[in-house]
């Protein structure tokens, strides 16, 4: 495999650069800007934004978009869609080049130029795809990142599973990469936080992961063991590691106050995916931005039996949304809100743009505005016969260049 990708790296660096600085312009759109929606034409000159105009342009090679939505292109903090093309089925392992490039051609489709692949370390489960090394994974990223194969710029937000005896061990390939931005910190331990419904949980892992009732039973003993024995050093080993390096840290799953001001006096900056309105409010209280599952806006609520993240954003009390487990729900959460009159087009999209793109530290991008990245969507609105409306994504650019 290394050697088709060093050929495709040995077939870019020989090209030739693109000539010209001529703009690219964009016509006849609906401008998705900071504070209001405008209809006019942006240009694009070396990556970068260069110019926003209301109303109608003179350029005759001016790309029209016929009166679709441009938005700046979407930034995806909390993805677990990479571990699912990479292990499709339980125990059911693909192979690391496919899967990475089926994985961004996904996200690139859904509007996402910027992800934060989510990758889980620890697992007591010696058939999870967590349990195992994420090197062959972090060295494809790379080749591929270098030969220009991907569509999104990838980032690496590795998920620390606290009870795991096994998750220092494994995070050992990450410590040090340049790609590292995020870590969170988990405990799913059965009976708290996200699973505090074990009844949740073991449908969870019944269904989705097949386990036998007998194997749920005996992870349920095994998870509270792990947890008492691990939780607390490693969850002070990862405190320290950001802290020492810079990497933003985030809380996962508060439930209670304590949970949030645990976090807080740690230095988390983000609060995912609290379980209740008093977990939100902690956070929102103590500075930490709240972050929600797309999934649970578009379906209405959490498939967990937590708070709905619609009842946040209607209560002044949710941030980002990340697209957890379906890349599309993203630009699906954006029209669901608007569509409800939670939020107004800017503010629903700055969700799923500028305040994740602040909160990782990538204050190049995130926004339509001069100077900034001239990452793009080309977004139609399409009403269906039940009522409903869906964003299709018609254009994808990234630092100006078009990747679908």
């Amino acid at each position: 495999m290394n050697a088709v990708i060093n050929a495709e790296i040995n077939a870019v660096t020989n090209r030739e650069p693109q000539a010209g600085n001529a703009p690219t312009v964009f016509r006849n759109a609906r401008l998705v800007l900071p504070n209001e929606v405008v209809h006019g034409s942006l240009s694009v000159q070396q990556g970068r934004i260069h110019a926003i105009d209301s109303g109608a342009t003179s350029v005759a090679s001016a790309i029209d978009l016929e009166g679709d939505f441009l938005m700046p292109g979407l930034v995806e903090m909390h993805t677990d869609n990479f571990e699912r093309h990479l292990m499709p089925r339980p125990k059911v392992q693909w192979a690391t080049l496919p899967a990475l490039i089926a994985h961004d051609a996904e996200v690139a489709a859904a509007g996402i130029t910027t992800v934060f692949d989510a990758l889980g370390v620890g697992d007591a489960d010696p058939d999870s795809l967590r349990g195992s090394t994420w090197r062959d994974v972090i060295n494809t990223l790379e080749h591929t990142t270098r030969a220009g194969l991907l569509r999104a710029d990838h980032h690496l937000h590795v998920r620390c599973e606290l009870p795991a005896p096994n998750t220092i061990e494994l995070f050992e390939p990450f410590q040090g990469h340049p790609r590292l931005s995020l870590i969170s910190l988990m405990d799913h331990t059965p009976g708290q936080r996200q699973w505090e419904d074990v009844n949740q949980a073991r449908t969870y892992f019944t269904g989705k992961k097949g386990w036998s009732e007998a194997k749920f039973q005996q992870q349920l003993t095994r998870s509270a063991e792990n947890q008492a024995r691990y939780a607390e050093p490693h969850r002070a080993f990862f405190v320290q590691y950001c802290q020492q390096h810079g990497i933003a840290l985030a809380s996962h799953d508060d439930t209670t106050e304590a949970h949030v001001v645990q976090a807080h006096a740690e230095g988390a900056s983000m609060s995912e995916f609290p379980t209740t309105v008093l977990a939100a409010r902690a956070a929102h209280a103590r500075g930490l931005l709240t972050v929600m599952g797309g999934p649970n806006v578009v379906r209405g609520g959490s498939h967990s039996g937590n708070v709905a993240a619609a009842e946040l954003a209607q209560l002044g009390l949710l941030d980002i949304l990340s697209s957890d487990y379906v890349p599309a729900s993203l630009l699906g959460a954006v029209l669901r809100l608007v569509q409800d009159g939670i939020a107004s087009m800017s503010e629903a999209v700055a969700m799923v743009t500028h305040n994740p793109a602040r909160a990782t530290g990538l204050h190049d991008r995130g926004s339509l505005a001069p100077g900034l990245r001239a990452d793009l969507i080309q977004v139609r609105v399409v009403e269906m016969p039940d009522g409903g409306r869906h964003g299709v994504v018609r254009g994808v650019w990234r630092e100006g260049l078009k990747v679908m």
